[in-house]
């Protein structure tokens, strides 16, 4: 399964995907939110890492429009500009990770193994 990575900033989108196939995952890539909803791939990935603030949807809409959906991905948010409104919010969403830039490699890799495992864990459900 893929890690889609969302994010309208092409320097970032480019970066995290260097490092993490770096790391042997295999990596789908998407400027906008809309992008991602008309690819192949919207339903299907392993997890998702979404900037929180793009032109157009925000990450915390796809997320929430795919939950409405019934479709549950494990997603990561990164953001330059946290709050604990918005963090509280994107937890009470089922976000599995909210991150502020400029985070770590290995707050990264540990944030996409862990929701990596829930996705496999919602897999193995009826």
């Amino acid at each position: 399964m893929a890690i889609c990575i969302v994010d309208d900033d092409d320097a970032v989108r480019h970066a995290l995907q260097r490092m993490l196939r770096a790391h042997g995952f295999t990596i789908s890539i998407f400027s906008s939110a809309e992008e991602f909803l008309n690819s192949a791939t919207s339903r299907q990935a392993g997890c998702l890492i979404l900037d929180v603030r793009m032109a157009g949807m925000t990450g915390l809409d796809l997320h929430r429009l795919l939950t409405a959906q019934g479709c549950r991905i494990p997603t990561i948010l990164i953001t330059a500009c946290p709050t604990q409104g918005e963090r509280e919010r994107a937890i009470a969403a089922g976000i599995t990770s909210y991150l502020a830039k400029p985070f770590s490699e290995d707050e990264l890799l540990r944030d996409v193994r862990s929701a990596l495992a829930a996705r496999e864990s919602l897999s193995g459900q009826p």
